[in-house]
């Protein structure tokens, strides 16, 4: 059985699945999911976050097809992350570790 994604997990996804969907531009998402080896409603499900964990070789094809730099997706995914732990931090009862 499949644990729930936290919350930090689902606002990385919307924020990779974002990030594709402006790499991606004017080109048809037909196109660049034929590119990368993917069907449409897939490449449309992770534009749009419902696929928030693709697999790891997913986001590769897609990068490359896309011509967009792994390392711009981790920054772009990591800030996310740290930003949703801030505020997780500030939210009454979230657990805070002291050190």
């Amino acid at each position: 059985m499949r644990t729930a994604l936290t919350t930090a997990e689902r606002a990385r996804g919307e924020r990779l699945g974002a990030l594709l969907r402006r790499a991606r531009g004017e080109r048809s998402i037909v196109a660049v999911a034929a590119g990368a080896g993917l069907s449409a409603e897939t490449l449309r499900k992770i534009e749009t976050g419902r696929i928030p964990t693709p697999a790891f070789f997913t986001v590769v094809a897609l990068a490359t097809t896309l011509g967009v730099s792994l390392d711009v997706l981790v920054d772009a995914c990591a800030a996310e992350a740290e930003s949703a732990s801030e505020r997780d931090a500030r939210v009454p009862g979230a657990r805070v570790s002291v050190a």
